[in-house]
């Protein structure tokens, strides 16, 4: 069994929040999971090209830094029209360019397919040699102009089929429920459950 406070590799509010409603739903009964920010913890570079490699860079950061368990997010918006860009720099891209950005950039692309990756990395300890890997995919379109007031990133433009809504316009049980970070956050407490790492 690990320890039951988690420090989370990110300071991104939107992400924390996020995350406290899912593991809230997890069924796991006294878990706390702390931003670094929270706890003194500034960001790591993430020079890899890769969801995973990044992750994996946060992950061991932050459980060094702490001396906690650590639960990493690496995620990104992958567009087919732009060869899989933004990707790994999606958050960069956005606080350069903002959402119009994106939307300039696909100009009158005929292709709006595009979907937000999630991978999640947790390690018992910085120097964990088998730490838990779990990736989610939300497969969706770029819509034509942005649409809802909700979530953070890229929500206002990812525009989910099957609702006909935009991430920015479901509610945040909505979103969790289809999202990248929801299925994610799942596959990788089931694969902690398998392992005995934590109980329900």
């Amino acid at each position: 069994m690990v320890g039951l406070h988690w420090v989370l590799a990110s300071g991104n509010v939107g992400k924390a929040q996020e995350f406290s409603a899912l593991l809230a739903g997890s069924g796991l009964r006294g878990l706390r999971l702390t931003a670094q920010s929270d706890l003194g913890v500034s960001a790591t570079d993430e020079p890899f090209k890769t969801f995973i490699e990044n992750g994996l860079r946060k992950a061991r950061h932050a459980a060094e830094q702490t001396g906690l368990p650590a639960l990493a997010d690496d995620s990104g918006l992958v567009v087919s029209a732009l060869g899989g860009r933004p990707g790994v720099e999606s958050a960069r891209f956005l606080k350069a360019h903002g959402c119009q950005g994106l939307l300039d950039a696909l100009g009158g692309a005929t292709d709006r397919s595009a979907h937000f990756v999630c991978c999640l990395v947790f390690v018992r300890h910085a120097q964990d040699p088998d730490p838990l890997l779990a990736v989610g995919r939300w497969h969706g379109q770029i819509a034509q102009s942005l649409c809802g007031e909700q979530g953070f990133g890229y929500d206002p433009l990812f525009l989910d089929p099957e609702l006909g809504q935009t991430a920015a316009q479901m509610s945040a049980d909505q979103k969790n429920a289809r999202s990248h970070r929801g299925r994610a956050f799942a596959a990788l407490i089931a694969q902690g459950r398998d392992l005995g790492l934590w109980s329900s």
